[in-house]
């Protein structure tokens, strides 16, 4: 299990494009449980991104609904910190 470390940036969105949206929230925590145990998991379409983001993976929450992070390694530890960057849909991400 790795550890999750939510950036300043990603707590801002979380709460700006969730708000009212109870259910969104929801299926985004499920999805960082998830994320959390294992981000290859096929249901989280983890994949690299590019350009200008290339630093960066993403995975989905829904259809049109992301989160972007990246793997950090965190000194004496043997698992990676996710760092959580931002969520939001495809075109308020990349």
């Amino acid at each position: 299990m790795r550890v999750l470390i939510y950036d300043e940036s990603f707590r801002r969105a979380l709460k700006r494009r969730c708000k009212n949206r109870p259910q969104l929230q929801a299926k985004v925590l499920a999805t960082l449980s998830l994320l959390e145990i294992d981000p290859s998991s096929p249901t989280l379409k983890t994949h690299k991104l590019q350009g200008e983001l290339k630093d960066l993976w993403a995975c989905s929450v829904e259809y049109d609904f992301r989160i972007v992070f990246y793997f950090h390694q965190i000194e004496d530890e043997e698992e990676e910190a996710i760092v959580l960057v931002d969520v939001g849909t495809h075109d308020e991400v990349y």
